[in-house]
């Protein structure tokens, strides 16, 4: 599929281009919207995403993140259905080398931090709006504003009642599995290969965000339960902000619950044995 003629325009009026783009190439742009490199003469090519997701919202979240240094691409355009970014070059492939560059890069942005749990707006997870509300507890935020509506949305994409019952026992017992951090943590909330450009083993450029600020954990769980990255980087991470004891036998897979309700969300229920994997490690 080609971006129509008017986006097209939009495009090139909105980075005051002498001419229209030389080429368009459809990306892979996963499940929001419909993504493009443009590529002009005379300056470097950009990214246009389109789609019915608010990208506007999501070019708030790359600012922020931009803001608190870690690698985003720049916005040139910020629409509701339009967003228009630097195009990265880059591969997903993370060497160790990278890994441990990873680590040092959400190290650096989770010393970030604010004065309570959530965003000064809902932000988006995948094609889903997040909902932030400052919360001063973060068991309190997790069940109620990640866990528990998750749960409740993916009954209609195949999570079956008993399998939201046990998630609803885990909720209940959140207090005794979960531990407050210090202070709140500004989180990229989906790093995974997809949403990374790294070359010369660096990572150049984090996409896609669903940041809020969290408890770190939840960042480390999400990479650790979908293996986003191995060793080097856990290692890597631990030196520089030392890793709680009990997050990988404990913690880990009570935050793995939300990204699994979340893929079932996406993509129906093939991904409800993944959650039951979760429960059944938790022993619920």
């Amino acid at each position: 599929m080609t971006l129509d003629s008017d986006l097209v325009a939009r495009v090139t009026s909105a980075l005051a281009a002498d001419a229209p783009p030389t080429a368009t190439t459809e990306l892979d742009g996963g499940n929001v919207g419909r993504v493009y490199r443009l590529d002009f003469d005379g300056r470097d090519p950009v990214v246009a995403k389109v789609g019915d997701t608010p990208l506007d919202v999501e070019a708030a979240m790359l600012d922020s993140l931009g803001a608190a240094g870690l690698p985003v691409p720049a916005v040139h355009h910020a629409d509701a259905d339009l967003l228009v970014l630097d195009y990265v070059a880059g591969t997903s492939d993370l060497t160790p080398t990278a890994e441990r560059d990873l680590a040092a890069h959400l190290a650096a942005l989770h010393e970030t931090t604010a004065p309570a749990f959530g965003f000064p707006y809902d932000t988006l997870s995948g094609p889903y709006r997040q909902p932030n509300p400052w919360t001063d507890s973060w068991v309190e935020f997790f069940r109620d504003q990640r866990l528990l509506p998750w749960a409740e949305a993916a009954l209609d994409s195949g999570l079956p009642d008993a399998t939201a019952e046990r998630i609803e026992s885990v909720a209940a017992d959140l207090d005794a599995l979960l531990v407050e951090p210090a202070a709140p943590r500004l989180v990229h909330g989906d790093v995974w290969g997809a949403n990374l450009r790294v070359r010369d083993d660096r990572v150049v450029a984090f996409l896609d965000p669903a940041c809020y600020y969290g408890h770190p954990e939840v960042e480390l769980a999400y990479i650790d339960w979908f293996d986003a990255a191995g060793d080097a980087f856990f290692d890597a991470y631990d030196e520089s902000r030392p890793i709680a004891d009990g997050f990988f036998e404990d913690r880990s897979p009570v935050y793995a619950l939300f990204p699994l309700l979340e893929h079932v969300r996406v993509f129906g229920a093939d991904y409800v044995p993944s959650v039951e994997d979760a429960l059944d490690e938790l022993g619920y």
